[in-house]
């Protein structure tokens, strides 16, 4: 008797569950069906504002000067990125504290946008008398139509010149000459930008290695001598890097290092 009842109830239930799911289909299309109508109705009242752009005949000179001033500045925009990786001085900042991290052995931390962070402030930072000194010259003049758009570039690019000849070397400067087969220039004015940028970029390069290697150091010897334990322990499975972390992290903190990194880098600058 009791197993009959059992069976009775079991197919009861298996008998409301497909009814159950076919409602609950329903509501959820009536539901979407009533919503879209709903928003369609809104975005019918609502005006969407639309953009055209026409090409046309230019009528005189002074459209076709705006509309190549408006590419320009465009172009400029799309290139900013690589104009503060060349002509400034992030590249140096940007290495050595991704050296830092790497011989600390923590490859996640500080994390990457951290770094670049950094890297960009301390990069405003060094280059804000060149950018008031750009903006004097060049920037201000041409925006209250005292000089030409040509006399602004030139104006413009006499301090960028002045801070990237300051920290060129010789050598490099004089490889790029070679290999643009131009003739030995009197003075760093005869020097062309396209010339001067990648000279500039090898010598930022050989500044920032040799400055990781510094780095580098003590954090090697720290290494050294935990392994050096480690071995005379006999705790071969033991990773020394694993054991070395925590003392290389107190050393930087004891030493005060970011004050001491980022105060000696930031004023490499300004010798």
């Amino acid at each position: 008797m009791l197993h009959t009842k059992q069976r009775t109830k079991n197919r009861k239930q298996k008998r409301t569950l497909p009814f159950f799911f076919f409602s609950f289909c329903v509501f959820g299309l009536l539901l979407f069906l009533g919503v879209f109508f709903t928003q369609s109705a809104l975005f019918a009242q609502t005006p969407i504002p639309s953009l055209t752009l026409n090409f046309g005949q230019s009528n005189s000179p002074q459209q076709v000067s705006t509309t190549l001033q408006i590419i320009a500045l465009l172009t400029i925009l799309s290139l900013a990125p690589a104009i503060l990786l060349m002509m400034t001085s992030f590249t140096r900042f940007i290495i050595v504290f991704s050296l830092l991290r790497t011989a600390l052995g923590t490859p996640q931390s500080p994390p990457n946008q951290v770094l670049v962070g950094l890297a960009l402030f301390l990069t405003f930072f060094v280059m804000a008398p060149v950018w008031k000194e750009v903006n004097e010259k060049a920037l201000t003049p041409y925006l209250d139509s005292k000089i030409t758009q040509q006399q602004a570039l030139e104006n413009s690019s006499q301090p960028l010149k002045a801070f990237m000849t300051k920290f060129t070397r010789e050598k490099d400067l004089g490889l790029f000459v070679r290999l643009a087969k131009m003739e030995r220039p009197k003075t760093m004015n005869d020097v062309p930008l396209w010339v001067l940028i990648p000279a500039f970029m090898i010598s930022e390069l050989k500044t920032a290695f040799q400055i990781g290697f510094v780095i580098y150091i003590p954090f090697l010897v720290i290494d050294m001598v935990i392994a050096a334990v480690l071995l005379a322990m006999g705790m071969m499975m033991l990773p020394p890097s694993l054991v070395a972390l925590p003392f290389k992290i107190i050393l930087f903190v004891l030493v005060d290092g970011w004050n001491l990194l980022v105060g000696s880098l930031t004023a490499s600058f300004f010798r």
